[in-house]
């Protein structure tokens, strides 16, 4: 493998600009490494050679003249296949949105592109982001790089595998109830859902418009955080964006990282998101880190958020409910793909019956019957309703605990990555991956994953850390130092022994 694949995102950035690699030379070599190892892991549906190569190309031409540049241009990126970008297929991993080209860039595509950041193609997920372990994708399973016969998560299994397969320096995903944390955790990658509103929306392909967030895919802390302030702050595009720039989260980073002190910070560790249901090794990786967290001078304190055990039931009503509202708009008519009735007269009611029979997959299908029901006249009151206020009591659990502790911490999943097909047809199995991740989705507080552990059989642990409403930095920080004492995981990586 390529050495300089093997280097953060932020060094890559260092080298460039002093001039010793070109960008063209950096973007060929995720290229080949794609072309090599792709086929196996399969996580990209789309690669656009010839659109990454001109805007490396570009870039070394700009410097090469002394014109100044972004700090990060010329750093290769993948995109969640679900994040809009004009002109290069955007499916969802869907057969109903197969081959469709979008005529126009999300708004943190934008600032990529304007970055110059070279986007070399897009990333499997599964269908419109409705899955835990991207195997519910239209287009084949992506595999873990860590172990090929497990899953790497999901929904953003295709960007999570590519950060960790070293295919690309980062990547950006979609967390809805976990899509970014939970892959994080079962590839080894940093994983971030920013603070609801702090990243742009727009160019998102809805799934649970009050729960979606965009964030950054990366193999470190000071990566994920270099990344979300270049996406991050308000745009007039999105009606939910918040009025304010990105939250300064890089230099917090670099002012914790390597000093390993924690004095003054108050974590708190979440009663309700550890014991039953979690299993031994992640739980004792969790508590070892926490152990190495009060040695570097935090306090730590348990904490009780009870309304957290109904946290995952009223996102499986919630979800679905705003799922079938926003499908809705794939009925064969205006855009993808269109099936008309074999028999009988070609009417509107039909086709969009014989569109989304061919083009939804069996969970989308599941999930929006679901979401239909719930929002039923009969049964409005009784599940969604009651969902959103068990929501309320959540983010009143939030308030009350943040103003005891600076950040709450857990394990970001309650297992290890599982084997390819043991929990597909299993809908409760698979929803229980996202038991711990739910509750910032629910609330719209940032957090984060950051790998802390590999288990005996070789596989990454994830730790999550959890931070009120717009204090991205704090999360930022002890993310920061949770990685300075887990150097356990960069040793195990698979970036040299993984060749494919």
């Amino acid at each position: 493998m390529n050495d300089l694949l093997t280097k953060s995102a932020l060094e890559l950035s260092e080298l460039l600009q002093s001039g010793e690699i070109s960008s063209v030379d950096l973007t060929q070599a995720c290229l080949d490494r794609i072309a090599a190892l792709n086929p196996r892991i399969n996580a990209f549906l789309a690669v656009d050679a010839k659109g990454a190569l001109e805007q490396a190309t570009e870039v070394d031409r700009k410097r090469a003249l002394g014109e100044k540049l972004h700090p990060l241009a010329g750093i290769p990126i993948a995109v969640k296949d679900n994040i809009v970008t004009r002109g290069l297929t955007t499916t969802c991993s869907s057969k109903i949105l197969d081959g469709w080209k979008p005529p126009y860039d999300a708004t943190v595509v934008e600032r990529i592109k304007e970055a110059g950041l070279p986007i070399v193609g897009k990333t499997n997920l599964d269908e419109f982001a409705m899955g835990s372990s991207t195997e519910f994708s239209a287009f084949g399973v992506t595999r873990n790089p860590w172990d090929e016969s497990r899953i790497p998560g999901g929904s953003g299994g295709g960007s999570a595998a590519a950060v960790s397969a070293f295919l690309v320096p980062w990547a950006l995903g979609s967390d809805t109830g976990g899509s970014i944390r939970q892959p994080g955790a079962f590839t080894g990658t940093v994983g971030v859902k920013p603070t609801y509103g702090g990243v742009s929306r727009y160019g998102l392909v809805a799934l649970a418009s009050s729960l979606d967030q965009i964030g950054p895919v990366t193999r470190n802390v000071a990566d994920a955080a270099a990344l979300q302030e270049l996406i991050g702050g308000h745009d007039p595009l999105d009606s939910t964006s918040l009025p304010e720039p990105a939250p300064p989260v890089s230099s917090t980073v670099a002012q914790t990282r390597g000093t390993r002190d924690a004095s003054g910070l108050k974590i708190g560790v979440v009663k309700e998101l550890s014991g039953e249901g979690y299993s031994p090794e992640v739980l004792e990786a969790f508590n070892r880190t926490v152990d190495a967290l009060r040695e570097a001078g935090a306090e730590i304190k348990e904490v009780s958020c009870p309304s957290f055990d109904y946290a995952l039931a009223a996102y499986y009503l919630i979800m679905p409910a705003e799922a079938s509202s926003n499908l809705a708009r794939f009925d064969g008519m205006r855009y993808g793909l269109r099936v008309d009735p074999t028999e009988g007269p070609v009417t509107a009611e039909r086709v969009m019956a014989a569109t989304r029979e061919a083009g939804f997959g069996d969970e989308v299908k599941r999930r929006i019957i679901l979401g239909t029901h719930v929002l039923s006249a009969g049964y409005y009151d009784a599940y969604y309703g009651s969902a959103q206020k068990v929501r309320t009591l959540i983010q009143r659990d939030f308030e009350r605990v943040f103003g005891e502790v600076d950040v709450l911490v857990s394990p970001t999943t309650p297992t290890k990555a599982f084997p390819i097909g043991e929990r597909i047809d299993d809908p409760l199995a698979m929803y229980l991956n996202d038991t711990a991740t739910i509750p910032a989705n629910l609330a719209g507080t940032p957090a984060l994953s950051v790998p802390n552990a590999v288990t005996e059989d070789g596989l990454p642990v994830g730790f999550q850390v959890v931070a009120a409403a717009k204090n991205d930095p704090v999360m930022y920080k002890v993310a920061q130092l949770v990685e300075d004492v887990s150097p356990a995981v960069a040793a195990a990586s698979p970036a040299t022994d993984w060749e494919g």
